[in-house]
């Protein structure tokens, strides 16, 4: 009863019957009733959802209920509003609809039906999928909007899809047909690019590979502006190619020019070195020559010529050890060495005879003075030395007031030696004024009467002279007392050491000495020496073992010198200038450490170990200039070695050969050594690289070998052949992987052999089935001309007249089976006993069953033996391909005849059974 009542009381709408319900969708106000609108849009029934979706007019409410479940009614209904079919709805409102959709099939449907133009673009603007696009510029029915779709397809392949579609707009066609055709260029532009660009890079690289050459910075700047030239923007892969190039383009040219500043630098010190040993040379040589053109020579000026002699040795080792010095510089200063030694060793003479020559002309020896200065050997161009002259004076005064008659010469030379006396007693020199009043006084009495005015002025400088003893002894005096006081107080003093006591000892008597006979008295004379002969005595132990060490640093001196006199004697021709050096150093740290010596004999071990290290140091320079000529003849053969036509790897052996025999050479001197190796090894760069060069060459073209062969074995495994006539493509990727060998050793080439082994071996077994499948299909296609054969067998059997079958029109026969066919007509006129006939059969049965590899009964066990006895024999050890023996054993079955027909159905059952065995032969 109550559902009774709920279906009297309840709306139309709300009907179990759909036409009832659509009925009231018709009637319902769409604003008084839209609950039940939007209600009967989710009916069941589409025509009442169709009625009740035309009901609504309002855009967005349709837009609200196909957010929450959309249908078709209602999308056909948006449609209609939207492009103003129904409903009356103004143009900007539905313009604002439409820009807020992002539905493709709303919008498509709207662009190609709407009512206006730009309600049309509008909705197209809001469409991105292509082939909606493609489909607007075809279909739609305005040409603004077909314009406007066609501008915004860009790819290739839809600009191909416009070129044959839009059949309706030429323009449109022509259009596409225009930007493909620009599509095209510019990406074979782009491409052209692309490929230009890889040679560039493929350039690049192999200029960064190569060695320096004059032209190589001009190419690579070459390079580079070509590169920058290229319109498109380079892969990122392309670019870091691009900038590890130039790089190393970069750092070769860097490389040079730091080697060429090097050089630069090289031949600047070379030439500095050059130009300071010239400016020590020069000096010395000036010093000697102002030696020579002075008046005299003092012991000052010997002892300022020996110290810039020693400081022009230091600095001419000091230049040797970085530059050789040239050979006629060398002879000047050896020349300005020998000079100097003469005049070193002339006033050692003179110093050592200086005392006899005193007391000769003391006494008036004239032939032991004489004698003395004979023995000097001064040369003959120097000025004498001041005691020398002396000694020469005085021998010519003598001879010369010894004639019998002086002459005014000999009364001027006299007088010469008053002004010399005058000139002693202005100075204060009492003990030279002395003795040359003396010998004046000696002279004198030779003089001849008119010579009054010598003697007058001679008395006078005596009374001087004795005037500047008194003065002396009035000074001396208090001096005197002073050094007794000082040296009584050094005997008492015992806080010194005994080296300080005999130094202060020896400068105390040198004073005493210095003072001569000025005020000299008995009693201080024997306090002062009874005071020295204590501390002598006191310091005797200490002088003795002083004097030990002296001789033992002596000894130890000379044995040193003749060490380097017995090495310099027999110079090795292979001695290594850096042991030389060591050599030299260690010897003058040896002579350094063996002092003091024997002041007697100190000056004539000096000078000896003086020449022997002048002579050591030529030795060094000359093996130093030895050791750099025969490196110079080393960077001759690298020059000549990377000029020839041998292999990179050879020359690179040669070059290794090159730098061992340049390390067994041993080092020129340093700015030398510097630049001689820079140039060797530049040039070994440049032969290494070449090797390098060719090594990676060689490994790229491997690699590619490895790359090629990998895609031939990818692209073999990828292939499955169809056909036995495949066979050839097969022989050909094998001829192509022959041409590939010999691949680079290691493990993936092993890898790659054994795969590819494995690949081919599995294409032929399958070509090989495809063979067998293929002879099995040819020989079903014969079953027609075999019905011809049994037909004829049986008339022949039956005592017919046997005529020959002929091949159809139809059916084309190999050679095999075309001589097979031609047999078993032969055999027909001269037919075989039925016994043969059905053993050559069960023959070919069991050899088929071989093939196939299904198992053979225990009665054909002897058949089998035999036809594998003959197998072998025929194939001569080597098993025959399965594809010719089946097609052997097909012609036997075609053949043998003639064959009754009830052997036949006996066997052919079988045989069909084998045949389909060996058509479907799983792979092994």
């Amino acid at each position: 009863m109550s559902g009774l009542l709920r279906r009297l009381f309840s709306p139309r709408w709300r009907h179990p019957d759909p036409k009832v319900r659509r009925d009231a969708a018709e009637r319902l106000d769409p604003h008084g009733q839209r609950d039940a609108l939007e209600t009967l849009v989710q009916d069941p029934e589409p025509e009442v959802r169709q009625a009740a979706v035309a009901r609504l007019e309002d855009p967005q409410q349709l837009l609200a209920l196909r957010a929450r479940h959309g249908s078709r009614e209602l999308d056909r209904q948006l449609i209609s509003l939207l492009i103003g079919r129904q409903g009356g709805i103004e143009l900007s409102q539905r313009q604002r609809v439409v820009d807020g959709l992002d539905d493709p099939q709303l919008l498509e449907q709207i662009a190609l039906q709407g009512d206006n133009q730009q309600l049309r673009l509008s909705a197209l603007a809001r469409l991105d999928d292509e082939q909606a696009l493609i489909r607007q510029a075809c279909d739609n029915g305005i040409a603004a909007v077909r314009h406007a779709a066609a501008e915004r397809v860009t790819s290739e392949e839809g600009l191909k899809q416009l070129v044959q579609a839009a059949r309706r707009d030429r323009h449109v066609a022509r259009n596409a047909k225009e930007r493909l055709g620009r599509l095209r260029a510019d990406a074979d532009a782009v491409a052209e690019a692309k490929e230009r660009r890889e040679q560039l890079l493929q350039s690049l690289e192999q200029h960064a590979r190569a060695a320096w050459e004059p032209l190589y910075a001009g190419r690579f700047r070459h390079l580079e502006r070509e590169w920058l030239k290229l319109p498109d923007l380079p892969e990122d892969q392309q670019e870091r190619r691009y900038q590890e190039a130039c790089l190393r383009c970069r750092k070769v040219i860097h490389d040079h020019e730091a080697q060429e500043h090097a050089l630069r630098a090289d031949r600047q010190r070379r030439e500095q070195a050059d130009h300071d040993r010239e400016a020590l040379v020069m000096a010395l040589e000036e010093s000697l020559s102002a030696l020579y053109q002075g008046d005299h020579v003092g012991e000052q000026d010997l002892a300022s010529l020996r110290a810039q002699k020693q400081l022009l040795a230091s600095r001419w080792q000091a230049l040797s050890e970085i530059h050789l010095a040239d050979d006629a510089l060398r002879q000047r200063y050896d020349a300005a060495l020998k000079t100097f030694d003469n005049i070193n060793q002339a006033y050692q003479r003179l110093v050592e005879r200086s005392p006899a020559m005193e007391e000769a002309i003391k006494s008036g020896d004239e032939a032991t003075l004489r004698q003395l200065v004979e023995a000097c050997r001064w040369p003959d161009n120097l000025p004498p030395e001041p005691r020398l002259a002396r000694a020469r004076h005085y021998l010519r005064l003598e001879r010369d007031l010894a004639a019998p008659a002086p002459s005014a010469e000999q009364l001027g030379r006299f007088a010469e030696e008053l002004d010399r006396l005058d000139a002693l007693l202005d100075e204060g020199s009492f003990k030279g004024a002395s003795r040359l009043h003396q010998r004046l006084r000696h002279l004198a009495e030779a003089l001849p009467a008119s010579a009054e005015s010598e003697r007058s002025r001679l008395k006078r400088l005596g009374a001087r002279l004795a005037e500047l003893r008194d003065w002396r002894g009035f000074v001396a005096g208090p001096k005197r007392e002073q050094l007794c006081q000082a040296i009584e107080a050094l005997e008492q003093d015992s806080t010194l050491s005994d080296r300080d006591r005999d130094r202060r000892h020896r400068q105390l008597v040198k004073e005493w000495k210095a003072l001569a006979d000025a005020a000299a008295n008995k009693e201080q004379s024997e306090r002062f020496r009874a005071a020295s002969d204590r501390i002598r005595e006191s310091l005797a132990g200490w002088r003795q073992q002083q004097q030990q060490l002296r001789e033992a640093n002596l000894a130890e001196r000379v044995a040193l010198c003749e060490q380097l006199e017995a090495l310099l004697a027999q110079p090795s021709h292979h001695a290594d200038p850096d042991a030389l050096r060591d050599i030299r150093e260690h010897a003058r740290d040896q002579w350094r450490r063996t002092a003091p010596v024997p002041r007697d004999q100190a000056e004539a071990i000096g000078r000896r170990f003086g020449r022997i290290r002048h002579q050591l140091q030529a030795l060094i320079d000359r093996r130093a200039n030895e050791i750099a000529e025969s490196k110079r003849a080393l960077i001759d053969q690298a020059r000549s070695l990377l000029e020839t036509s041998l292999a990179a790897r050879q020359r690179g052996e040669q070059a290794k050969a090159l730098q061992q025999r340049w390390r067994e050479l041993g080092r020129a001197p340093k700015g030398e050594e510097q630049t001689l190796w820079r140039e060797f090894r530049q040039l070994c760069d440049q032969i290494f690289a070449q090797r390098d060069a060719e090594r990676d060459d060689r490994a790229q073209r491997a690699k590619d070998r490895l790359d090629r062969m990998q895609a031939l074995i990818d692209r073999i495994d990828a292939w499955q052949p169809t056909s036995s006539e495949e066979e050839d493509w097969l022989d050909k990727a094998v001829d192509e992987a022959n041409a590939l060998e010999p691949l680079p050793s290691g493990r993936r080439s092993e890898g790659m052999r054994k795969r590819w082994t494995g690949i081919v071996r599995a294409r032929r077994e399958r070509l090989e089935r495809i063979a067998v499948a293929e002879t099995v299909s040819r020989w079903h296609q014969l079953k027609p001309l075999i019905l011809e054969h049994l037909k004829a067998d049986d008339a022949c059997l039956a005592g017919q007249q046997c005529g020959d079958v002929l091949i159809p029109d139809t059916l084309t026969l190999p050679n095999e089976l075309a001589t097979a066919h031609a047999e078993r007509n032969a055999a027909r006129r001269s037919p075989d006993s039925l016994d043969s006939v059905a053993e050559r059969l069960a023959r070919l049965r069991v050899h088929l069953a071989l093939l196939a590899g299904q198992p053979i009964g225990q009665h054909d066990e002897p058949l089998r033996l035999a036809i594998q006895v003959d197998r072998l024999n025929d194939s001569l050890g080597q098993m025959p391909a399965r594809e010719e023996e089946l097609l052997s054993v097909l012609c036997g079955l075609l053949a043998t005849g003639p064959v009754s027909r009830q052997l036949w159905d006996k066997e052919v059952q079988e045989l069909d059974a084998l045949l389909d065995g060996l058509r479907q032969l799983p792979p092994p």
